[in-house]
């Protein structure tokens, strides 16, 4: 746990910087479709429509738009519309969104593999397939939420492109670039983009109690990094309490990012 600095007379957990830092992966999107997989990206994408950007448009991540933001899992809220999994499709194809992806790899130019592990022609470990993010990234704008930074995530080269880095969406042609929009990294260490020299991923910020020789050597190649790192922001006071009383009061964030 790190101080707050603030008047809530609490700390502040690394759980809930994370949940502030994706918050402000969101906050200068405007009115478009955030789509979070995963709790912790639930809950920043929330704490995003509270305070940085009302527009945020979000669902109950099965069918329904929501007029409201309830807590985490809870349900009975306003409803505004449908969005069966079927017109995510179309969203994805033609609409403006934002997805916040997880990432079992993710290598220095961007490029993120949740497919399988091994040699391609004989994987040693068979996750989840590509799925969603061959089409996430070509066509959205495209965050990854990695909880456990670590350099067996962050690798030189990914066993298998699941998702598109920029580098290699340009090398592909403009019908893969025009609308590649890889725009954060959060994990549970720092804050990470692909800003770098040749797309690469690039250091932004570094959490609270962290240093920047912590994340380099949690990664599996050498960071980016422009001049001296900034601290990640820990959220307000207000923003604790949207947290804590209003999204998540029974804490589950801290059992993906344990204090």
């Amino acid at each position: 746990m790190v101080s707050t600095g603030s008047t809530t007379g609490s700390e502040v957990t690394r759980a809930e910087v994370c949940a502030a830092a994706i918050a402000d992966a969101f906050k200068d999107d405007g009115e478009i479709f955030a789509s979070p997989m995963g709790m912790l990206p639930m809950l920043g994408v929330r704490l995003a429509k509270l305070t940085s950007n009302p527009d945020l448009v979000i669902s109950d991540g099965e069918s329904l738009f929501l007029a409201g933001v309830p807590p985490l899992f809870a349900k009975g809220d306003v409803v505004e519309g449908w969005i069966p999994f079927r017109k995510v499709f179309d969203v994805v194809a033609y609409g403006k969104r934002h997805v916040m992806m997880g990432a079992t790899q993710v290598d220095r130019h961007g490029n993120q593999n949740i497919s399988a592990i091994g040699p391609f022609d004989r994987p040693t470990r068979q996750l989840l397939g590509s799925r969603g993010a061959p089409g996430n990234t070509v066509n959205n704008r495209t965050s990854y939420w990695v909880p456990k930074h670590s350099s067996r995530v962050f690798v030189e080269q990914v066993d298998t492109v699941s998702g598109v880095g920029p580098k290699r969406a340009k090398e592909a042609g403009p019908a893969a670039s025009r609308y590649n929009d890889i725009h954060r990294i959060v994990t549970n260490l720092a804050v990470l983009d692909v800003g770098g020299p040749d797309d690469t991923v690039r250091l932004l910020s570094v959490h609270p109690g962290v240093s920047v020789e912590d994340v380099q050597q949690a990664t599996g190649f050498e960071l980016a990094v422009d001049g001296p790192v900034e601290t990640t922001r820990e959220p307000s006071s207000s923003e604790l309490v949207i947290i804590r009383e209003m999204l998540d009061p029974k804490t589950l964030r801290e059992r993906e990012v344990p204090s």
